[in-house]
């Protein structure tokens, strides 16, 4: 049980939206008293006392570490709290996956609160290691700890009222769960559509028109900036207007940026830029928690005593961090010691060939014929890409990349059991020589790879394989790193600082290989994503996802 004990400092209370001097009384893990000094001001002699930071929308996979990890991470920026979907490792390990994430969070002091995937898997269009079926979220919804229904990214099934869509967006109304939103892009009618099916959240929102669409028809919005994709500069002069209905969130945090900081940096921003703190805070504190109505203290008498203390309403820079009392970080070091985690896998591992990513051109023997590919562009901080058809480059009857122009080879290769790789085109990633491969590919997470030659792609898909599970990065002259993901292929039960320094010195040689992009990694997993359009690449081909339907690589 955490010792009783006295804090007096400038107190925030988001309700009565006021800073003073008081002195806050702990004890039985709880805040027992805030007893006022009677100052008419914050005193700056102080430091300030302020409810925890909370991720409203977090993929804790993405971090590459476990949940007991990432917890130890999180709290040394504030953070006691995440809504985490743990549709990552459901579309690998099923409903299995979803109580690994339970039990490695019960471990630590952090208040993880994970919902029910409701896309496993995402599409018919990819091969997924797992289903969890309607039945399978009923029986989720027995545990208390499974406190809403995940994103739900079919949003075509859900404007068209698709019965199994609506079976799982009813049960989480029957037991009392909020219905968090995917619906990137939708305007209009088919925003009020959606959100008239319950659906009470989006975090995909990457402009402010669509962000007062949905605000308009009751949803709440969630500003997102993770490792790849950014949202806060297009959302944030929102706030003033809409603070009660805004939430922060990463969605997506690898760990070397998660060293560094969370949620804790948009507050900052946001008061850099002029916005209210308190309002601010709302957005980062309070909001989340009542409305996913989170055991979460929010600083007020008989709460738990979930909360932190800073330096200052500027830089925020956290001195401590208390869950339940107990103090968890304290001056940039966390206090929550490391616990092991099970080796949880679906992995069919097997040697790959050159030659099985060869894409022979369509009349290569007829020189007066001439092809074209369909080129997938990525963005650096996007998830969306774009379409360009360009003419192919030909050699020896192949279609193969166009290095000087960044026409690189993508492709996605089955990782749950034997089949032909699917193979693509793909521009912005800027490799000027070798391959990257990683067996994080959202949402199926089979194994997605980028190069500028056959040879280099193999290699470095292989290297996943015999990890069954990891990212790898190749170069041409012979260097290797390969960063090891032994859990459903997608997370380290390793020391988190120890998984952060590994991925900055692979993220560093995708680097010396040429890619400009913030996120190299990151923005690869994304390349398999079938939800978000405008093309994508699934392990059964190229994806048109404002059509809905696979297209041809040459045209």
């Amino acid at each position: 049980m955490p010792a009783d004990f006295q804090l007096t400092a400038n107190v925030i209370d988001l309700f009565a939206n006021t800073i003073a001097p008081a002195t806050l009384h702990i004890a039985d893990g709880r805040i027992r008293s805030i007893i006022p000094t009677g100052a008419p001001a914050p005193d700056p002699t102080l430091p300030y006392a302020l409810p925890g930071f909370v991720d409203a929308h977090v993929h804790v996979e993405s971090s590459l570490l476990i949940p007991a990890e990432f917890a130890r991470l999180a709290v040394v920026h504030g953070t006691v709290a995440t809504v985490s979907d743990p549709h990552e490792i459901g579309n690998v390990l099923g409903v299995a996956g979803v109580e690994f994430m339970l039990e490695s969070g019960r471990q630590v002091p952090f208040k993880f609160c994970f919902g029910a995937p409701s896309c496993v898997p995402a599409t018919p269009f990819e091969t997924a290691g797992a289903e969890i079926t309607a039945q399978d979220i009923e029986q989720l919804f027995q545990n208390p700890e499974i406190g809403y229904l995940a994103e739900m990214m079919n949003w075509p099934g859900v404007l068209n009222r698709d019965a199994g869509v609506m079976e799982k967006i009813q049960l989480a109304q029957r037991y009392n769960r909020p219905v968090d939103g995917h619906a990137p892009g939708l305007r209009g009618a088919d925003a009020a559509q959606y959100a008239s099916a319950g659906i009470s959240t989006d975090h995909e929102c990457f402009t402010a028109a669509e962000a007062l669409d949905k605000l308009a028809v009751g949803m709440k919005i969630l500003i997102r900036e993770g490792s790849a994709a950014r949202n806060f500069d297009a959302l944030i002069e929102l706030l003033p207007e809409h603070y009660e209905h805004l939430m922060f969130c990463s969605d997506d945090k690898h760990p070397d940026t998660l060293v560094l900081g969370h949620i804790n940096q948009l507050v900052q921003r946001s008061v850099a830029l002029g916005h209210d703190v308190l309002k601010v805070l709302r957005v980062a504190c309070r909001n989340p928690v009542e409305h996913y109505r989170l055991p979460v203290g929010l600083l007020r008498e008989g709460d738990p005593a979930d909360f932190i203390v800073v330096d200052d309403l500027t830089d925020f820079q956290v001195r401590q961090t208390y869950l339940n009392g107990e103090l968890v970080a304290e001056n940039g070091q966390t206090r929550i010691a490391s616990v092991p985690g099970r080796e949880v896998n679906n992995f069919h591992a097997r040697e790959v060939s050159a030659a099985e990513f060869q894409l022979p051109a369509p009349n290569h023997e007829q020189p007066e014929t001439k092809n074209e590919i369909r080129v997938i562009e990525c963005f650096d901080g996007q998830l969306i890409t774009a379409r360009h058809d360009v003419p192919a480059r030909v050699e020896n009857g192949l279609v193969v990349p166009d290095v000087a122009h960044d026409i690189l080879k993508l492709t996605v290769v089955n990782r749950y059991h034997a089949a032909p790789p699917a193979v693509a085109f793909i521009q912005g990633f800027g490799l000027r020589r070798g391959a990257l491969a990683s067996s994080v590919g959202h949402d199926s997470h089979n194994i997605t790879a980028v190069g500028c030659d056959d040879e280099s792609i193999a290699r470095a898909v292989n290297l996943v394989m015999e990890a069954k599970g990891g990212l790898a990065a190749v170069g041409a002259n012979g260097e290797e790193l390969l960063l090891p993901l032994p859990v459903a292929g997608l997370m380290s039960s390793q020391d988190g600082y120890r998984v952060a320094a590994d991925y900055a010195a692979i993220d560093a040689l995708s680097r010396e290989l040429g890619s400009p992009l913030g996120a190299p990694f990151m923005t690869l997993s994304f390349m398999a994503l079938l939800v978000i359009p405008s093309l994508k690449l699934s392990d059964k081909g190229l994806f048109d996802g404002e059509a809905f339907r696979f297209v041809e690589a040459v045209v």
